[in-house]
């Protein structure tokens, strides 16, 4: 009997919901919103962006000038202007000097990931509370993120004025400056 209610109240609790709208009851209000716009378009996501990017490009520098000197080297050792014990020596100097560079490209992957995602996260809290100021002020009884192509699409459409994007970019922004 118990399965039999659960069924009905399963089955008929949307057409209540649909009714009580047509009814004239209060309209259910829900936004969507871009997470990732609103780092891309806030004054605080960006400046976050540009410091991952900075910190990228730093590590990116060092990598450029090991990899130029492993070039030199390279090129010295197949001159052939070399005796044949310094040929050796300088392929085991070679050997060694690509080892680190590979041991520090390494590194430096995993740290620029590392910090990608606690940036990541530390934003994501941020723009989810930002999100929750927005719904509570505006009404809104749900806010969900509209999702993006590398990752899964979560809302396939919504009309634009759904769309609370700008107004947590706004709320981002006055929270984090």
């Amino acid at each position: 009997m118990t399965k039999h209610i659960l069924v009905c109240l399963a089955t008929l609790g949307p057409l209540a919901l649909m009714s009580s709208i047509a009814l004239g009851a209060d309209p259910v209000k829900v936004g969507v919103m871009d997470q990732q716009l609103v780092i891309e378009r806030s004054k605080a996501g960006k400046r976050a962006l540009d410091e991952l990017k900075a910190y990228s490009t730093t590590r990116q520098k060092i990598i450029n000038a090991d990899d130029q000197e492993l070039k030199e080297l390279e090129q010295s050792i197949q001159e052939g202007k070399l005796s044949e014990t310094a040929k050796q020596e300088k392929q085991t100097q070679f050997q060694a000097k690509l080892e680190a560079y590979q041991r520090r490209l390494a590194d430096f992957n995993r740290e620029i990931q590392q910090k990608q995602r606690e940036t990541v996260l530390e934003y994501i809290k941020k723009v989810q509370d930002a999100a929750q100021v927005v719904a509570q002020r505006e009404g809104y009884i749900a806010v969900i993120d509209r999702g993006s192509e590398a990752a899964i699409r979560i809302v396939i459409y919504n009309q634009p004025g759904l769309d609370v994007t700008d107004l947590v970019v706004k709320e981002f922004d006055k929270q984090n400056k």
